[in-house]
Order: structure tokens, then C-alpha cells, then sequence
């Protein structure tokens, strides 16, 4: 089949009744790149060449942006409920890959109305089939003490965003936390205390996360971690001593600690630049995790 003047194309997407945007994933911070007149009807804002986590972020909160950064990280493709001006949607993300690429360079996201209130019906039955389903995926990739991501699906997201910088011979910040003396606050309080400081930590850090491209995950025992596309290292360093504070001012009473009566962190920064990086992503990860943080 003839290839698709892109001029016709564009025409056929305006004329799509359904709000649509079109999203460059194979840059930093996945650029907007095409929107149609039924999704500038949905919202006021900008959205061209904006990055698209944030874009969904203003449109529909945190956690709907942090979801959707995943599936795209991950390459997949998925239907998100959500609620927009009163009105209930399914968010369709679907990857758009050119043929005889291996992954996608582009996403579609698009919002496809529900059926409102009123009687159960089928779009309802299948919000709760997504929502189960959503469920079960975050059982696999989710630590079930903070609710952050675990180790292995962080590792996932990392090898997938150093990919990206990759080609564009960007930068990634990566910091790593560890609550200083955490077993002796365990030995005085006991287990279900220290998970619940584990939790209250990464509520923290996730209140500090600057925007939804920001990942954050506890690895074990005491250690988080951060990865931002950030790439000036004192702002990183800014950015990790900004979580020290929060998690210090969180108040939790440490009586063994030997540098204050509080709960706090010690932190190590990284900025690998990936264009002169000689080691792989896996590589760099290991040798971040062994390092020892002041």
C-alpha cells in the first residue's frame, strides 16, 4: 500500500471526533508533537512540544501521569480510566511503530468518552477489568512496604531511559538514599514500626519528585533511590539535600541515632553522561548500588 501523503494525514486526525495526541517517546521528556481540535476543546493549556507526563499531570493528577510514564517506558499499550471536567474517559495509549523498527518512536494517546452515570453497563464492567488489571501489574512491580517501584522494575525503567538518552546523547541523574542506622532503629521498635517508617520515607520522596519523569524506588532494607532527567549536577544536589529535609522534618524519633534524634538519610549523586559513558546501564547501576553514601 501506498505510503500516506502526511498532509491527508493530518487532515484525518482533525477530523477525528475523539480528543488525540500524538507523542514523540524517543526524546527526553517526550515531546508533544501534534494535538487535534477535539483535544484543545478539553483543556486551555499549551500542550505543543510540552513534555507529556506533565501534560497528563495538569490534566489528571500524579499518579495518572506516573501510570502513564510507565506503560510508555515499558513499551506497552493500555486503557486508563479517567475523569475529565465531569466527565468519565478511557485513556488509549497505543504505540505507532514505523515498519522495520523494532519499538516505537511515537505514541497516540487518545480519550474515548465513557457512558456517565447512571446503570452498570459495559464501559463500566470494563473500568473495573482495567482497574483489576492495573492491580495486578502493580503486585509485580511495586515494593508492597512504600508503594514506590521495587528494585527489578526500577532497573526496567532505567535500561529504557538510558536507551533514550542514548540516542539523544543526553544526560541521567541518579541519587541514591540510605536511612542512616535503620537497624538499630528496627531493633528499638520493632518490625511493623520500621515498615512504617519505610513508608512514611517514601512518601516523602515522592512528594519531592519534581515531575512525573522522575522515578523513585526502595531497593532494600534501607535504601531508596531517584532517577531524574536532570542533568546540572548541583541542581541534583540541590534536589536530593531538598528530600534529606523532607524526610528529617518528618519527625520520627530515632533514640540510637548517633547524629540526631531523628530519622534522616545520607545520599550519594551520580551524573552519568551516556554519550561518553563506557559502561552499560546494568553496569553503571551495580556499581551505583555498591557505593557507600556519606
Amino acid at each position: 500500500m501506498a505510503t500516506i501523503n502526511r498532509k491527508i494525514l493530518e487532515q484525518v486526525i482533525a477530523a477525528t471526533s475523539e480528543p488525540l495526541v500524538v507523542v514523540r517517546v524517543d526524546r527526553p521528556d517526550w515531546p508533544v508533537v501534534l494535538t487535534n481540535p477535539a483535544f484543545k476543546a478539553i483543556t486551555e493549556e499549551r500542550v505543543l512540544k510540552q513534555p507529556f507526563a506533565d501534560v497528563i499531570e495538569e490534566l489528571a493528577g500524579r499518579e495518572l501521569a506516573l501510570e502513564v510514564s510507565e506503560t510508555v517506558r515499558a513499551q506497552q499499550e493500555t486503557s486508563l480510566p479517567v475523569e475529565l471536567n465531569g466527565r468519565e474517559y478511557l485513556l488509549v495509549l497505543k504505540a505507532l511503530i514505523i515498519p522495520g523498527e523494532e519499538t516505537a518512536r511515537y505514541y497516540a494517546a487518545y480519550w474515548r468518552a465513557g457512558a456517565g452515570s447512571g446503570a452498570a453497563s459495559g464501559t463500566e464492567l470494563h473500568y473495573e477489568l482495567l482497574k483489576a488489571k492495573r492491580r495486578v501489574r502493580d503486585l509485580s512491580r511495586d515494593d508492597p512496604v512504600t508503594g514506590l517501584l521495587n528494585g527489578r522494575a526500577f532497573a526496567d525503567v532505567f535500561e529504557h531511559d538510558w536507551a533514550v538518552a542514548a540516542r539523544e546523547k543526553g544526560k541521567l541523574s541518579l541519587v541514591m538514599f540510605r536511612l542512616r542506622e535503620f537497624d538499630e532503629y528496627r531493633d528499638v521498635f520493632g518490625r511493623h514500626a520500621a515498615d512504617s517508617c519505610l513508608r512514611r520515607v517514601g512518601q516523602a520522596i515522592r512528594r519531592c519528585l519534581r515531575r512525573a519523569s522522575d522515578v523513585a524506588a526502595h531497593l532494600d532494607g534501607e535504601r531508596f533511590v531517584v532517577l531524574s532527567h536532570a542533568s546540572d549536577e548541583d541542581g541534583v544536589r540541590d534536589f536530593a539535600a531538598k528530600i534529606s529535609t523532607a524526610v528529617r522534618e518528618l519527625g520520627l524519633h530515632h533514640p540510637r541515632s548517633s547524629s540526631s534524634k531523628f530519622v534522616t538519610v545520607s545520599y550519594h549523586v551520580s551524573v552519568a553522561d551516556i554519550s561518553v559513558e563506557q559502561r552499560d546501564a546494568r553496569e553503571f547501576l551495580t556499581e551505583l548500588l555498591a557505593v557507600k553514601t556519606s
